[in-house]
């Protein structure tokens, strides 16, 4: 938007929120961007993100790759493991030097406050407007206008929802219901910090949270993944299982004894983790239906991030996908001018809808595609996924290999995905 005046709204300062609103600013710094989020103070709460090269070429872009660096944990390699820890079924011992070759960027895991804290440092030092303590309860959407829960309203000319997969505008938009959906399963997520780790196993879970490495353990039903973030000085573990919390539920605190009796049989290292935990939180794991539309035709409104699709964390992708978002849709608006906008944003709606629907879609898919495949339960299933994962231990992994994470075919697809040069060769093709 190449004229003083254009104003982006952002509902919600989430990872999505906030990459639209730095990428927008970046590309046009005399566009104005506010972001509207309804909670009082940013929380300092939430566990550990893995940033892929298709995640971490974008910290770059932004300009706070730098500043997140010393607070990443750098993985080395990525194992794979049957959950009783008695059989490696794949390793990649070379993590880095794997995805830094193939795709120019680094693979990193970090807490998602220190990533949060960063997108919001470099708005405000770029000029974008963060209000605390505004709630959106509506938008008018040829309009650009947004209404806060004290009846004031925002004039925007293009209006991004970003408010998460609870969103309250979306229905309203969308013209009908739009809840969650169940997927079956549930995570416990926990963080455990170095400090508090203690007793005779402390030394050793020590240097294990200190080598950072990326370490899954597949079972019947679950799996759990656990890698270090925040510099080495947190481990973050995840276990997803079997969802049996109550109807209507979305978290509940946890039951301890309950969840070290689930894996009770898991490798020692598990157990050893799970000894020291000393609070933890079950998440229902909930997605969308695949939504008609991510934007209104005239432009003036879009969605980005967990608001339209959700996604399993079998992949990691839902952070990643959400930059992704927001580095296409402020590229786009980069583009246009005040004088032209009418015209221009209905290209930008559908351009972005091309480059972001059909992608976030095969993610989500793909994701449950690797719950399915890490989840068997015992049985001839299993032992033909795991005779698959070790014939090809040592070697490298040729397509279809049952971990996407160092699948040849999957792992470019998700890695190799460029969303500038994405948003600049769409743009190229069909100027506006």
């Amino acid at each position: 938007m190449t004229d003083e005046g254009s104003h982006l709204v952002v509902i919600g300062a989430g990872l999505a929120g906030l990459a639209a609103a730095l990428s927008t600013k970046l590309a046009n710094p005399s566009h104005n961007v506010t972001v509207l989020e309804t909670v009082r103070e940013l929380q300092e709460v939430g566990a550990g993100l893995q940033v892929t090269p298709n995640g971490t070429c974008l910290l770059n872009h932004w300009g706070i790759a730098s500043t997140l660096a010393p607070l990443a944990a750098v993985p080395s390699s990525l194992s794979v493991h049957r959950y009783d820890g008695t059989r490696l079924l794949a390793h990649e011992p070379d993590l880095q030097g794997q995805v830094i070759s193939h795709y120019g960027h680094p693979f990193w895991d970090i807490h998602r406050v220190d990533l949060q804290r960063a997108l919001v440092s470099r708005c405000t030092e770029l000029g974008v407007s963060i209000r605390l303590g505004a709630r959106a309860v509506a938008v008018d959407f040829p309009s650009a206008t947004v209404k806060l829960a004290t009846g004031e309203l925002v004039q925007g000319d293009v209006v991004l929802l970003a408010d998460g997969l609870w969103s309250g505008i979306r229905p309203l938009f969308l013209g009908k219901p739009s809840p969650a959906v169940l997927t079956g399963d549930l995570a416990y997520r926990i963080t455990l910090r170095v400090e508090d780790l203690e007793g005779e196993d402390a030394d050793e879970l020590r240097e294990v949270v200190a080598s950072p490495t990326v370490r899954f353990w597949l079972g019947e039903g679950g799996h759990a993944v656990g890698y270090s973030v925040s510099a080495g000085k947190v481990y973050n573990l995840v276990f997803l299982c079997p969802d049996d919390l109550p109807e209507g539920v979305a978290k509940v605190e946890g039951d301890l004894q309950e969840m070290r009796e689930k894996f009770s049989g898991w490798d020692p290292l598990v157990r050893k983790f799970l000894a020291q935990v000393r609070g933890v939180h079950k998440w229902r794991l909930m997605w969308l239906d695949a939504l008609p539309e991510w934007a209104n035709e005239e432009g003036t409104f879009f969605m980005a991030g967990d608001c339209c699709h959700p996604m399993l964390p079998y992949l990691a992708q839902g952070a990643n996908s959400s930059l992704e978002d927001g580095a296409v849709l402020g590229h786009l608006l980069g583009k246009v001018s005040k004088s032209k906008m009418g015209e221009q944003l209905r290209k930008v709606s559908r351009m972005y809808q091309d480059l972001r629907m059909p992608r976030g879609r095969r993610i989500q898919l793909e994701s449950f595609r690797q719950r399915d495949d890490s989840h068997l339960e015992d049985g001839e299933a299993q032992e033909k996924r795991d005779a698959l994962f070790l014939s090809m231990l040592g070697k490298e992994a040729k397509a279809p290999f049952p971990s996407r994470w160092t699948c040849p075919e999957i792992q470019p697809f998700l890695y190799g995905y460029d969303a500038y040069a994405e948003a600049e060769k769409a743009f190229q093709e069909n100027p506006f």
